[in-house]
């Protein structure tokens, strides 16, 4: 899960960013809900969603709901630990210096949680309904077809 968790982090942190970046850039813009913001959003929770019928593909229907949550969260996690290797990584190649990385670590958390934004420009808040939402979808969409009278006739899949 982590391994398809971290794929999926790098898939919307390139793919889908490079699709967005596509979109022309809001000039003077001082909100973060610009179209190429909410292009990169729209597109992120497609590709986490095919990545989360794709985990849970292989699972029981019976829990889909609650594998799919689990892979949100577990998704989110390891998106905000990537960030923050990425980010000490960063800055010790950048100085050469422990003393450097010290000294920045405590602006990780307002990186996490900016106070002075209201709750729905927090990017933090963004990215975990990013990573839960299309999971739970389609966890419930798993879960819920389990019950219908064509899912028995379905064939499993292969993979």
């Amino acid at each position: 899960m982590i391994l398809i968790a971290f794929f999926g982090n790098y898939l919307v942190n390139n793919v889908v960013a490079a699709l967005a970046s596509l979109v022309p850039a809001t000039q003077g813009a001082t909100s973060i809900w610009t179209a190429q913001y909410i292009t990169f959003i729209v597109l992120g929770i497609i590709m986490l969603g095919i990545m989360a019928w794709w985990y849970l593909m292989r699972m029981s229907r019976a829990g889909a709901l609650m594998s799919g949550f689990v892979f949100g969260v577990a998704g989110f996690v390891v998106a905000i630990a990537t960030a923050f290797t990425t980010g000490v990584a960063g800055v010790l190649l950048q100085t050469g210096s422990f003393s450097q990385v010290i000294a920045v670590l405590p602006n990780f958390w307002p990186y996490l949680w900016n106070s002075s934004r209201p709750i729905w420009d927090q990017t933090t808040l963004i990215l975990l309904l990013v990573w839960v939402i299309p999971a739970l979808v389609v966890g419930w969409l798993m879960q819920s077809r389990m019950n219908s009278p064509a899912a028995s006739s379905m064939p499993r899949p292969m993979i």
